[in-house]
């Protein structure tokens, strides 16, 4: 069976964050600014630059009003005040944010285990039965042409897939930090399965690495269930992916972007400066 293009995206950010602590404490990771916006905000802003304007976010129960106030909330004081100033072009960036994405929050389901594959879950009844849909981590950005545009067009090129993964090549010093791409068959690029974190260099199949962003049909609601956790006693998407290959083929596509993780504070610091540096050579 082959589904519909997609129109909505789920992107998570359902975790406490430790490594964050305590900022995150009162404030969602993907709250966190990357220059004048928060990392969320670039995250739909990758979705709705591919065409696709309605957004679900998965957020946890003290997050989901941040984020219900930041995408919907339309502050008529703060314009009222700003266009009593003369200083109407200041509230534009706000107008920018309400206008651009129909966004619904939701809170991850408590009762499901803990994983990344749990807030995917949660948002299985805002989804459409007939159709694909594009799930994001919001730990993740993609600098550039975005990854959703790429998935978009991988799957109008194969309506049968059942899934579609971004994957970008990776040097060898990195390979035991990620989920490594187990490809079969390399003409095709269909995917057999995933190494997670391998302990060497030979033990990874490839340098290409897996990582947030999925377009997924929903047969993954087959797999993607609470009785399939994995390592750690987790629910894993790439699990629910790596045993969709028995259904069909699960297509791997390479990245036109840059990818780079914001999941830890050295790696967002990394991706401020990335971001920073582009802004000022533009």
């Amino acid at each position: 069976m082959s589904y519909k293009m997609p129109t909505k995206a789920v992107i998570t950010d359902a975790g406490f964050a430790s490594r964050f602590l305590p900022i995150t404490k009162t404030v969602p990771k993907a709250m966190l600014p990357l220059g004048p916006k928060p990392i969320m905000q670039h995250v739909v802003e990758e979705c709705v630059a591919a065409g696709i304007k309605q957004i679900i976010i998965v957020a946890t129960p003290e997050g989901k009003p941040i984020y219900e106030d930041y995408f919907n909330n339309p502050v008529e004081k703060i314009e009222k005040q700003l266009a009593s100033q003369g200083k109407s072009d200041r509230f534009e960036s706000v107008k920018a944010v309400l206008d651009m994405a129909d966004v619904t929050v939701i809170e991850q389901d408590q009762s499901l285990p803990y994983g990344n594959g749990s807030p995917i879950v949660s948002a299985k009844p805002y989804l459409n039965e007939d159709e694909a849909f594009v799930a994001l981590y919001s730990d993740d950005l993609v600098f550039g042409e975005g990854d959703v545009k790429t998935l978009l067009e991988a799957y109008k090129a194969n309506p049968e897939a059942k899934a579609i993964i971004t994957a970008q090549e990776m040097p060898e010093e990195t390979w035991k930090k990620y989920g490594m791409i187990a490809l079969a068959d390399k003409e095709k690029m269909t995917l057999d399965h995933i190494v997670e974190k391998p302990a060497t260099p030979a033990d990874s199949p490839s340098n290409l690495t897996s990582y947030g962003r999925y377009l997924l049909t929903p047969d993954i609601f087959k797999y993607l269930v609470p009785g399939n956790t994995g390592l750690d006693n987790e629910l894993w998407t790439v699990d629910a992916i790596t045993r969709l290959t028995k259904d069909g083929d699960v297509i791997i596509t390479k990245s036109k972007g840059k990818w780079l993780t914001t999941g830890d504070p050295a790696n967002f610091y990394k991706a401020y400066q990335e971001f920073m540096s582009m802004e000022e050579n533009q």
